[in-house]
């Protein structure tokens, strides 16, 4: 029972880490963003206006996206993050939260593909995505024979863990839907299914 309880307790822990985690950082950053958006109201008006805080994150988010949008905004961008990187543990953790972000964006996503594999057994199936070809000593390790491809395994509802695997390329079947469309569907935990999925299946039942 003790085995058990240790075990459930856990597996629990790290389950819920990551939203707790998610929840942490997000009401800090309310609250940062309050607190400041209050007492610069405050000066102006005398008055403290609570609840400013989304507002604030809202304005800040829409002029980043402004200012960068230019060519002075990126350059300066791009000088604060070589500043940045040269922290030792501030870089760090922005080069992989950075890493992380764009891997999930549709503009700059590292994922080149959706594919199904058999996963973990034989007539099971999981949706992963393709990230790259394995070379050196990847390929080496697997015996010089048929090229690997690095395909990542995401987990469902946090698509930002998940799993590396290296699969020979025959054993990937391709997905006809964007790269977005199986993100979705992964976080949705098969809730959301792809559009191009729905049209299909409206044209066969049209032409049936």
């Amino acid at each position: 029972m003790a085995n058990k309880f240790k075990k459930y307790f856990i597996t629990g822990t790290f389950a819920i880490l990551p939203l707790a985690a998610t929840i942490f950082i997000l009401n800090w950053l309310f609250n940062v963003a309050d607190d400041l958006a209050v007492d610069f109201v405050a000066l102006i008006t005398g008055r403290r206006i609570k609840g400013l805080g989304v507002l604030s994150i809202l304005i800040l988010v829409f002029l980043t996206g402004l200012f960068t949008a230019n060519v002075l905004g990126r350059t300066l961008l791009n000088y604060s993050e070589a500043m940045i990187t040269r922290v030792p543990v501030a870089g760090v953790i922005y080069r992989t939260v950075k890493q992380i972000i764009e891997a999930f964006s549709t503009e700059k996503s590292a994922f080149q593909r959706v594919v199904m594999l058999e996963y973990p057994r034989k007539g099971i199936y999981v949706l992963a995505f393709v990230t790259g070809i394995s070379e050196g000593f990847l390929e080496q390790g697997a015996g010089g024979g048929e090229p690997l491809v690095n395909v990542f395994l995401p987990t469902t509802p946090n698509p930002t863990s998940g799993f590396l695997l290296l699969v020979p390329e025959k054993e990937l079947i391709p997905v006809d839907i964007t790269v977005e469309e199986g993100i979705k569907l992964i976080i949705s935990g098969g809730v959301i299914t792809p559009q191009s999925v729905n049209h299909k299946n409206k044209v066969t039942e049209t032409i049936c």
